[in-house]
């Protein structure tokens, strides 16, 4: 009995040393997560950022600044924070302008993929274009954009089927084309200037000439190439036409003020295809609310940036709300007196 006790003993005062390094040991290796194949609580805890303290990056591609895109553009930035994606805060947003070159527009694509921003907001046809030729993995949504089928952006209205949607700005020809007659009964003939480079633009010349005929009127076209031609395109049309009809084409909206200057020489009435040109100087259009358009992408990319949506599944949409919006001092300067049926059911009047 006595020999056991002493085994034992000798071997607890051998052991003690022993376990008092291993503790040792192992509190070393709790202050190294890479070599502890079980981390700490602690650790796990704090090894990643939260999805909801990430800050997102939007990539913004505008083709060119005019009022129409830019109040697009305040309007989708505006909603985003209203939506809990604010800028500077819970989202970066890296606005760039294409100043209505393509190969800038590419450029800025390019660079947005390379930075793999976590959405884009493309600008009109040409920037969207660009957009979607560059990037197939991240979601792009556009906004004043006339016909996606049509400039290839998606595979139908309904189901774009790819990483590109938005919502189209494409205007109501024919009830705009009807102004004219409203305002000016004796009209015949109406000059169309637009950019040969935009698809957008064709589309509506197309419209309008689809619609000319019943209206008893007569489309006459000026192509340009670029903004620098737009005042001799509308001198060229002087002694030919009745009236302008300024479609949502973004070189010629650009330059508006040069063919607004033409018509109130000439007095020929100018009707726009949306009311950012009206306040600049056109008397009259019925359209859309390029603020609201942008308001109504954004809630669109609060969507998508939430995981509640992708772009493939996400139809098309347009702006249900269309309004009269008339500029009475553009009216007398191009010596047209507005009907005062037309001014009682205006949703606007500039004076």
């Amino acid at each position: 009995m006595f020999k056991q006790k002493k085994s034992i003993k000798i071997f607890q005062s051998f052991l003690f040393p022993l376990l008092l390094l291993s503790v040792t040991a192992c509190g070393q290796q709790s202050t190294t997560p890479a070599n502890n194949p079980t981390p700490a609580p602690a650790t796990t805890t704090a090894s990643a950022p939260s999805t909801e303290t990430k800050q997102l990056t939007i990539g913004i591609a505008q083709f060119v600044e005019h009022p129409a895109l830019d109040a697009a553009r305040e309007g989708f930035i505006s909603q985003l924070a209203k939506n809990g994606y604010e800028k500077d805060k819970q989202v970066k947003i890296d606005v760039q302008s294409a100043q209505a070159s393509m190969d800038t527009a590419i450029q800025i694509a390019q660079k947005f993929e390379a930075d793999k921003v976590d959405l884009v907001l493309a600008i009109a046809t040409p920037t969207a274009q660009a957009a979607a030729q560059t990037s197939k993995e991240i979601p792009i949504l556009f906004t004043a954009v006339t016909d996606p089928v049509e400039a290839g952006l998606v595979a139908a209205m309904d189901k774009p089927g790819a990483n590109v949607t938005g919502t189209s700005d494409m205007n109501p020809v024919e009830e705009q084309l009807k102004l004219i007659k409203e305002m000016k009964a004796d009209a015949k003939s109406v000059g169309i200037i637009y950019s040969s480079g935009e698809v957008n633009s064709k589309v509506q010349v197309d419209a309008a000439k689809a619609v000319a005929g019943k209206l008893g009127l007569e489309i006459k076209e000026a192509a340009i190439t670029s903004a620098t031609e737009v005042k001799q395109a509308a001198e060229s049309m002087v002694g030919k036409v009745d009236a302008f009809y300024v479609p949502t084409d973004n070189m010629v909206v650009s330059s508006i003020a040069a063919v607004i200057g033409v018509a109130e020489a000439q007095k020929i009435p100018v009707i726009a295809g949306e009311e950012n040109s009206v306040k600049s100087g056109a008397i009259a259009t019925y359209g859309i609310d390029y603020t609201k358009l942008g308001e109504q992408t954004a809630d669109m990319a609060t969507k998508i940036l939430k995981g509640e949506a992708k772009p493939a599944d996400m139809a098309v949409e347009v702006q249900a709300d269309m309004k009269l919006v008339l500029n009475k001092k553009a009216a007398e300067k191009m010596g047209v007196t507005i009907p005062k049926a037309m001014l009682d059911r205006a949703g606007q009047v500039i004076e």
